[in-house]
């Protein structure tokens, strides 16, 4: 067992609070399909990072407002099978509401969309990439997230699953651990995970006073 000590805890939420692969694969296949591009790489491509940047990316000429809007319409309508990870609620309900929000690469509609069907909590000073100049993996999420809360990114853990959070929490100067529910435990070890976890049932919290030192349990 490892125990880290931090002030905040900033989670990602796909992959991380709630189990949205199925519908993100239905609507971003769709739009690979759409457009001539290999939808598994495209999906590939478009987790953890905001969809707009995936566009730009695979459609340089396109109106990729348009584009991002399209997307953002099928992904908030398809919310067939979103269900919170396990131990994501049980985990969320038991901390201080000053200690911890979501740094999502989600528009606001979007997550607020996909915590409201997962039944999870909405933090008050939720951050999305409606918050942000430069999304994941660059730091500024995940630097905002921790001032939000009123702490500085190197008193904070934060919770990821895709490569690009890592990076974004690693460059932001944060703790980051990693859920395996998106990538192989060799992209994370090379995004830079401080540690490498199953899931929420390989965590435990062993203390979260008000706004004292959060003691975690890490069983590896």
């Amino acid at each position: 067992m490892v125990e880290v000590l931090c002030r905040g805890l900033l989670f990602d939420l796909d992959g991380v609070l709630i189990d949205s692969t199925p519908a993100v694969a239905r609507v971003w296949s769709r739009w690979a399909i759409e457009h001539g591009f290999d939808p598994e790489d495209t999906v590939r491509r478009a987790h953890g990072r905001p969809s707009i940047t995936t566009i730009r990316e695979l459609l340089p000429n396109a109106d990729h407002e348009a584009e991002n809007q399209k997307v953002e319409r099928g992904e908030i309508e398809d919310i067939e099978g979103l269900v919170p990870l396990p131990g994501a609620r049980e985990f969320l309900n038991s901390l201080h509401p000053n200690q911890w929000t979501i740094v999502t690469s989600c528009t606001r509609p979007l997550a607020e969309t996909r915590l409201k069907a997962a039944g999870l909590p909405i933090p008050p000073r939720l951050l999305t990439s409606n918050d942000v100049k430069f999304g994941k993996p660059n730091p500024e999420p995940y630097l905002k997230g921790a001032a939000i809360l009123g702490f500085p990114a190197m008193d904070c853990v934060v919770f990821e699953d895709a490569p690009a959070g890592i990076r974004a929490g690693k460059a932001a100067g944060a703790t980051v651990i990693s859920f395996t529910t998106t990538a192989p435990d060799s992209e994370l070890d090379q995004a830079g995970a401080d540690f490498i976890l199953s899931g929420f049932g390989a965590l435990s919290l062993a203390s979260a006073n008000g706004s004292r030192v959060i003691r975690l349990h890490l069983t590896r």
